[in-house]
């Protein structure tokens, strides 16, 4: 009788932790510096305030040294996540579906949004995609604004017909200068006004579920949800 394959075991937390290092370390030459730098701050200033209010008194000058120990880890954690975050998603930059995998792994909870496109170009592969929060209808144009721009425009429509009290947004992620950079999306949606209640996202949502979407797979390769760094709860 044929016996059923060994599942591959996950590695551990240490050995996650120390292939996302390797992983950014290739792809962003600032990374161990910018980590250096959190991890000695907060532990120079431990070290700095144990001196100042801990002489004569061993119990306090360890307690800020070991405070300035954790904060220097914590820090250096951080910048690990966030930098690790923009190399993982510097190699599907420019990738049809990028902007999708930017949308399914780092959204926060108030964002409504799918990973795949509710427009695409068959030709260019240039996409639109759609997010709902409390600031409205952000449409996200992924290419060359002069190639996406009738586009959005042209989904503006569509969703202006079905809800017309609801702001709508554009947000520009390609090649252009004053373009978003494909990192950045998550942190700009949540630069827009805020005019919406949670009641009244989870209603515009559904209601735009009825205008259909096409789809476009979301890039191979990386996986920018393994090195997101974890939020605390």
């Amino acid at each position: 009788m044929a016996r059923t394959p060994t599942p591959a075991k996950e590695p551990g937390r240490m050995k996650q932790m120390w292939q996302v290092f390797q992983m950014t370390r290739r792809y962003d030459s600032l990374a161990v510096w910018y980590m250096l730098l959190a991890f000695v701050l907060p532990l120079a200033l431990g070290i700095v305030l144990a001196v100042v209010f801990g002489a004569g008194n061993p119990v306090v000058l360890v307690l800020y040294i070991v405070a300035g120990l954790m904060g220097g880890l914590l820090g250096t954690l951080i910048v690990l996540g966030r930098r690790a975050e923009k190399a993982a998603y510097s190699q599907i930059a420019g990738q049809p579906g990028a902007v999708g995998a930017v949308l399914k792994s780092s959204l926060r909870r108030s964002w409504r949004a799918s990973e795949m496109p509710v427009n695409v170009s068959p030709r260019t592969q240039d996409a639109v995609y759609r997010a709902v929060g409390k600031a409205g209808v952000v449409l996200i144009g992924e290419g060359p604004r002069s190639r996406t721009q009738r586009m959005l425009d042209d989904e503006r429509r569509n969703v202006v017909r079905v809800l017309p009290n609801v702001p709508v947004h554009f947000m520009y992620v390609g090649p252009d200068a004053d373009s978003t950079p494909l990192h950045k999306v998550s942190r700009g949606l949540n630069k827009y006004k805020k005019s919406l209640s949670r009641a009244e996202v989870v209603a515009v949502s559904n209601r735009l579920n009825s205008l259909g979407k096409n789809g476009l797979p979301i890039p191979k390769g990386v996986d920018p949800m393994r090195v997101r760094a974890q939020r605390p709860r």
